[in-house]
């Protein structure tokens, strides 16, 4: 981040404004609305600006700026039609360790005003940096349409019982959880629409019974998909937001972690070739540790959880010792790599089926259905099998493929880092050696494959 997001407390505080203008009015007016003692320093104000100082909303100073007017200031903000007073107004103040803003100038800014959606007490803020305020504005208004009026009225009910669920429920994990289920259920509801009443009923009893209750621990088995944090589904999102302990594999990645709530444990539990940060039996007995713990734990695996991802054998130890869980589905990284590198998994021309393999090498030779797997018309897709690539493409060959069937590789599917190779059976290991191709990638074979010149449209592919 380039900025410190914070939120100032400027109640009765000494505020200097230097600018009499419009843009000056709004700057005033975000001031006076969290109560800011303010001076305006102008030769001239606009007639609001003007009638502001007439009712004693506000103080004015017809001069020039001047530095020994920041004596004493909590806050200032520079709003001139000249930059040069502008500049005068920033370093005097980055002098004197004062916070400063230039309107529309970032370079002269020590802070910048963000876009504000106000449900007070609940007060959301967006900024791009000071380099893009429209596109802070069109966000906002995004926000505004999204968040109901209602929101404010539910921050300040749960303030007000917010030392007694502390003394209630002292247990913090055990806190968190009963909020999430208040803030997120009918009583939040109640208290949006209006009904405040019931709503505090309500709370009454959650309370009562709080005290009563044992933590309940639950396992979520959670397709964090192939890659790019704008193929999660909401679902995903909403438990990544909510739990206690994260287990991740070296499949997801590091933008979709920075989703995850930010004082939840993480536990690196993945699996790559030949080294394993943790045997599956171990991640399988850990989260039924956790669990039983009263801990909300998420399993966040790359692609869909069903799919190549072990899962299965995940919730059967769940089920096993009796653990709640919830398997949330994820795009498979197969369908993310194909719809990314412009390659249909089927299409009526050319492949009227699509099977996905693992390319995992066991005992010097690959073990799959190839009378299967090397019919016409179809699409293969095989996970895992970069450091296979050459045997696969030559057991494809040799049980009656083409060597010149289309093949491709898809690295790092969906993300900025999207690398796509493609060539035919014969050269593609040979390709993929050349331009460095490795994990994560998939590698997909059939006649669809050459769809990708046309198709393609999210990143030029290497060759």
């Amino acid at each position: 981040m380039d900025y410190f997001p914070i939120f100032l407390k400027l109640q009765g505080a000494p505020c200097l404004l230097v600018g009499g203008g419009e843009v000056a009015l709004r700057k005033a007016r975000l001031l006076l609305s969290v109560g800011a003692e303010l001076t305006v320093v102008a030769p001239e104000l606009t007639p609001e600006l003007a009638e502001m100082a007439k009712q004693g909303q506000l103080t004015h100073l017809r001069a020039c700026f001047e530095p020994a007017q920041l004596s004493g200031r909590r806050l200032v903000v520079a709003a001139t039609n000249e930059r040069e007073v502008n500049r005068q107004v920033s370093v005097s103040c980055q002098t004197l360790n004062i916070p400063v803003n230039v309107v529309d100038d970032p370079d002269l800014s020590s802070y910048i005003t963000p876009s504000i959606v106000d449900r007070s007490p609940l007060v959301i803020a967006v900024s791009t940096g000071g380099g893009v305020p429209v596109l802070a504005r069109l966000i906002r208004g995004r926000l505004e349409s999204l968040i109901p009026s209602g929101f404010g009225r539910l921050a300040r009910f749960a303030a007000g019982f917010r030392d007694r669920v502390k003394a209630g429920i002292p247990d913090v994990e055990r806190r968190r959880t009963f909020w999430e289920s208040v803030l997120e259920g009918p009583l939040a509801e109640a208290v949006i629409n209006g009904d405040e009443a019931a709503a505090v009923q309500a709370m009454e009893r959650r309370l009562e019974d709080a005290g009563k209750q044992t933590a309940q621990g639950a396992v979520y088995l959670v397709g964090a998909g192939p890659g790019n944090p704008d193929l999660l589904t909401f679902r995903a999102l909403r438990l990544m937001q909510q739990a206690d302990v994260v287990l991740h594999d070296n499949l997801v990645a590091p933008e979709l972690l920075e989703l995850v709530r930010r004082d939840a444990e993480r536990i690196y539990v993945g699996k790559a070739r030949a080294n394993h940060a943790l045997p599956q039996g171990d991640i399988n007995l850990l989260m039924v540790e956790l669990a039983q713990q009263g801990k909300r734990v998420l399993r966040l695996k790359g692609g869909d959880p069903f799919t190549f991802g072990r899962g299965g054998e995940e919730i059967e130890t769940l089920a096993a010792h009796g653990i709640a869980f919830e398997v949330v589905p994820g795009i498979t990284s197969a369908s993310g790599a194909a719809a990314y590198a412009g390659i249909p998994l089927t299409h009526r021309d050319y492949a009227q089926s699509v099977t996905f393999v693992t390319g995992h090498k066991q005992d010097g030779s690959i073990h799959l259905d190839w009378p299967a797997l090397t019919r016409p018309a179809q699409t293969v897709v095989v996970y895992m099998g970069v450091s296979t690539a050459q045997e696969l493409c030559l057991a494809f060959i040799e049980h009656g493929k083409p060597a010149t069937t289309p093949a491709a590789a898809v690295e790092w599917a969906t993300t900025e880092r999207q690398r796509t190779v493609a060539g035919t059976l014969r050269d593609l290991p040979e390709l993929m050696s050349k331009h460095h191709i490795a994990s994560p990638a998939l590698i997909i074979v059939g006649e669809v494959v050459g769809l990708a010149d046309k198709l393609g449209w999210y990143r030029t592919r290497v060759c």
